[in-house]
């Protein structure tokens, strides 16, 4: 459901991304695991439409990223490290806000149980975003991308700032979108929350992806040495 095929990206002299290729299957949570100026933000903002590719193509449910951007973000939720609401609106009025711009329409009733359903207290609805914690905000971040219906799910560097709790809710919100059917590209340099959440891992540096792995076959602290190795050589 998301295919990036040999994707070269420079900015002036300067190489973000070399020949990158990855997929992500229906279903599947890949973490897309490297420091900051890997390039992990170029590739989903090449996905997003936002960045064309100087070479190769990339895929959200078989429409060109590229050249079909438009029809290719309907079929995109996508949740940022800071997640932008408007302050003075409910959570409620930011979801409701947001669906319609999508083009759905709910009852209150039914963004109420979507917000509750990704993890906000029934309480905090209908208060004014500016009182959330960083921490509810995504999970209105997440519930804007669940009522979106959407197919695909990007997200850069989510859990930054988010303390364990909030992060252990994100994980478990994420694989019960894969669960269904839902297939989620998570850039992060989180070692242990990637490990956590993701099925597959892919490390890249330098714009390269270096190194893939099941999560199913690495312990967090294998990881992490791994991890530790590439980024020293």
């Amino acid at each position: 459901m998301i295919s990036v095929k040999n994707i070269t990206k420079r900015f002036k002299d300067f190489e973000a991304l070399s020949n990158l290729t990855l997929e992500v299957s229906k279903g599947e949570i890949y973490g897309l695991l490297g420091s900051n100026g890997a390039g992990k933000s170029t590739t989903i903002n090449i996905l997003l439409g936002f960045l064309e590719p100087d070479s190769g193509e990339s895929f959200v449910n078989g429409i060109n990223a590229s050249t079909d951007t438009y029809n290719a973000r309907k079929n995109i939720g996508y949740i940022p490290e800071n997640v932008n609401l408007y302050p003075y609106l409910t959570g409620i009025e930011n979801l409701d806000y947001f669906c319609k711009l999508a083009g759905k329409n709910y009852s209150p009733e039914k963004l109420s149980e979507i917000l509750i359903e990704c993890g906000l207290d029934f309480s905090a609805t209908n208060k004014q975003v500016n009182k959330y914690s960083k921490g509810m905000r995504q999970k209105v971040g997440i519930a804007i991308a669940l009522a979106k219906e959407a197919k695909v799910y990007l997200l850069d560097e989510p859990a930054s700032g988010l303390d364990p709790l909030a992060s252990t809710e994100l994980s478990s919100m994420l694989k019960k979108i894969s669960g269904r059917g839902g297939a989620v590209l998570m850039a992060s340099h989180d070692i242990f929350r990637v490990r956590e959440t993701c099925n597959r891992i892919g490390i890249l540096k330098g714009g390269e992806l270096v190194k893939e792995m099941d999560t199913s076959n690495v312990s967090t602290e294998e990881l992490e040495k791994i991890y530790i190795e590439y980024m020293q050589t």
